[in-house]
C-alpha cells in the first residue's frame, strides 16, 4: 500500500478505493476498507498517543475501539498483536470453531458484541492457562491445524 502512495495523504476516497481494488492483488471489501484506511490515517496521531502511553494491551485495545471509526474488537486485537502486544484474542472463525470443538464455548456466537467478545476471550485465556500455553501460540496452532501450514 505504501508503494502505491496510500500513506502520502490527501487522497480521496475514490483514489483509495481504486488502489485497494486493483486486480493486481486481492483485497476483499475494498470499498469499505478504503473508508477505514482514511479514518485510520485521520486518526494516526491519536493512535500514536494511545500506543505510546504505558497501558496494558487490553486498555490500549479499549481506547482504539472507542476512538477509531470502524475498528472493532477483532481488528484492534489483530493490530496490537502485530506490533508485539500479547494475550489478546483474535476471535475469528478458526479460533471460534476450535474453541467450540474443545468445549471451551458451547456455540459460536452469531454476533460478537463487546460483552460477548470479552466473555469468549476470557474463556479462551482460561483454557490457555489450563493447557499451559499462551493464546498467541494456540491461535497459531489452531490455524495450522486447519490449513496444514506453519509460519514463524
Amino acid at each position: 500500500m505504501e508503494q502505491r502512495g496510500l500513506f502520502v495523504g490527501g487522497l480521496t476516497l475514490k483514489e483509495v478505493e481504486r488502489i485497494l481494488g486493483d486486480p493486481g492483488h486481492y483485497i476483499r471489501f475494498h470499498k469499505e476498507k478504503a473508508k477505514r484506511v482514511l479514518a485510520f490515517l485521520d486518526n494516526a496521531k491519536e493512535i500514536k498517543k494511545i500506543l505510546c502511553k504505558d497501558l496494558d494491551p487490553k486498555q490500549e485495545r479499549e481506547m482504539l475501539v472507542s476512538r477509531v471509526m470502524g475498528l472493532g474488537w477483532k481488528e484492534a486485537s489483530h493490530a496490537l498483536r502485530n506490533i508485539g502486544r500479547r494475550n489478546l484474542a483474535i476471535l475469528d472463525r478458526h479460533i471460534l470453531r476450535n474453541l467450540q470443538r474443545l468445549n471451551v464455548i458451547r456455540e459460536i456466537p452469531k454476533a460478537l458484541t463487546e460483552k460477548k467478545y470479552k466473555e469468549v476471550e476470557e474463556a479462551f485465556l482460561h483454557f490457555a492457562d489450563q493447557v499451559g500455553e499462551s493464546i498467541d501460540v494456540l491461535d497459531l496452532f489452531f490455524w495450522s491445524m486447519e490449513t496444514g501450514l506453519i509460519f514463524k
